[in-house]
C-alpha cells in the first residue's frame, strides 16, 4: 500500500509510520520538517503547511492517508478536497473529546451526538476546543469523501514519545519511590492506549478501507488507577508507598485536574469510560500494561534530565500536600470519597 501520511513524526503519527513499515508499506510524509526532521530517511518526505502549503501534495496518487495533524477544520477540508482524487481511504485521527457529552456521561459509544463549537470559525486550539473543533473537522473529512473516510476517536495515548507527560508522569514518579499521592482510590478507572497498539490497528483498518467512527481507547477489561500504580512499582522494583488523598481535599488545595495530577478528572464520570466495543470486534488489541509502563519508564530515562515535563506534580508541591494529608486525622476523610462496594 501506498500511505500517506500527514504529520508523521511526532508520537501516534511516529508510532504509525513505524507500523506501516513493519508491514511493507511505501510511506509517503507531508509536514513541516519541524519536529524530528531526520527520523525515517528510507521514507519520501515532502515539506509543506497545511495552511495554503499543500503543492507538494497536487499531481499525486496514493492508496490511502492518515491524518494525524488535523485540528482546524478550513485545514482539514483544504486537504480533503485536494486529496479526494489521489486517495481511496482517508483516515482521520480524532478524539473522545468530539462528543458533545464527554466526559459528562459513561459509556459514550459512537450513536452519540458531535460537539459544536461556540465560534463554528474560531481556529484557536486549546483544551476548550479541541473537541468540538475535531468533530468539525471529521465532517469536513466526510464532506469531501463521502464513504471514504474512518474517525478514530481516541482516547488517552501513552507509551514512548509521548509530549504531554500525563501517562509518563506515573512510571518516573513511581520509579523514585517514596511516598507517592495519588487521586481519590485505588479504585480510580482509569482507559488508556499504547499509541503503538493503536497505530498498529489504524494501519490495519486503512488496509482493509474501514469507514466509519470508532471509539478507540482500553484496555479491553476495567483498568483502576491502583493496578497501574501497582504495575509501576512491580516494574520499576521501587519502595513507593501510595497515600490516596480524597477528591474534596485535592479540589481544595486547588490541585490541577488532568495535567499537575495525571489520570484525575473529578466531576468526570465518562473520562474513563467511552465504550470501545466496536474497535475491539475489528481487533483492536492492547499488549501487556507492563510492557508500556516499562517501555515508557525507559524512553523517559532516555530524555535529558533538564528536559521539561508538561505534567505531574512538582516535588515541592507534592510534599506540601503529603502533608496536609498526614494532618488530617483518618475519620475526617468524606465518606462519598470512596464509592459503594469500593
Amino acid at each position: 500500500m501506498k500511505l500517506l501520511v500527514l504529520g508523521g513524526t511526532v508520537f501516534l503519527g511516529r508510532h504509525l509510520v513505524e507500523a506501516a513499515l513493519a508491514r511493507g508499506h511505501e510511506v509517503t510524509l507531508f509536514n513541516r520538517g519541524r519536529h524530528n526532521p531526520d527520523l525515517f530517511p528510507e521514507c519520501e518526505k515532502l515539506r509543506g503547511d497545511r495552511d495554503g502549503g499543500l503543492e507538494a501534495l497536487r499531481g499525486r496518487r496514493w492508496d490511502a492517508v492518515v491524518d494525524t495533524s488535523g485540528h482546524v477544520p478550513r485545514l482539514v477540508r483544504d486537504s480533503a478536497e485536494l486529496l479526494a482524487d489521489a486517495v481511496e481511504h482517508y483516515t482521520f485521527v480524532s478524539t473522545l473529546a468530539a462528543y458533545a457529552d464527554f466526559p459528562a456521561v459513561p459509556g459514550i459509544d459512537e450513536s452519540r451526538p458531535l460537539a459544536a463549537p461556540e465560534d463554528p470559525f474560531a481556529e484557536e486550539v486549546d483544551f476548550r476546543t479541541l473537541g468540538p473543533l475535531k468533530a468539525l473537522c471529521e465532517r469536513a473529512a466526510a464532506a469531501a469523501l463521502p464513504g471514504r473516510v474512518l474517525a478514530v476517536r481516541a482516547g488517552l495515548l501513552a507509551g514512548p514519545h509521548d509530549p504531554t507527560d500525563r501517562f509518563t508522569y506515573w512510571p518516573r514518579r513511581v520509579a523514585r519511590g517514596g511516598e507517592v499521592l495519588a487521586p481519590a482510590g485505588p479504585w480510580l478507572r482509569v482507559q488508556l492506549v499504547d499509541a503503538r497498539d493503536l497505530a498498529a490497528w489504524i494501519v490495519r483498518m486503512a488496509e482493509a478501507r474501514h469507514t466509519g467512527a470508532f471509539n478507540a481507547t482500553g484496555p479491553a477489561r476495567p483498568l483502576t488507577l491502583g493496578e497501574l500504580l501497582d504495575t509501576c512499582r512491580a516494574e520499576s522494583g521501587s519502595d513507593a508507598r501510595f497515600a490516596w488523598m480524597d477528591e474534596r481535599s485535592l479540589l481544595r488545595a486547588g490541585v490541577g485536574r488532568r495535567m499537575e495530577l495525571p489520570l484525575w478528572m473529578p466531576g468526570a464520570p465518562g473520562a474513563a469510560a467511552a465504550d470501545c466495543r466496536r474497535a475491539l470486534a475489528e481487533g483492536l488489541a492492547f499488549r501487556p500494561l507492563a510492557d508500556t509502563v516499562r517501555d515508557t519508564r525507559a524512553w523517559d530515562a532516555s530524555r535529558p534530565a533538564d528536559a521539561k515535563r508538561r505534567a505531574g506534580l512538582d516535588p515541592v508541591r507534592e510534599a506540601e500536600l503529603l502533608d496536609a494529608l498526614r494532618a488530617v486525622p483518618a475519620e475526617a476523610v468524606p465518606s462519598e470519597a470512596v464509592p459503594a462496594g469500593a
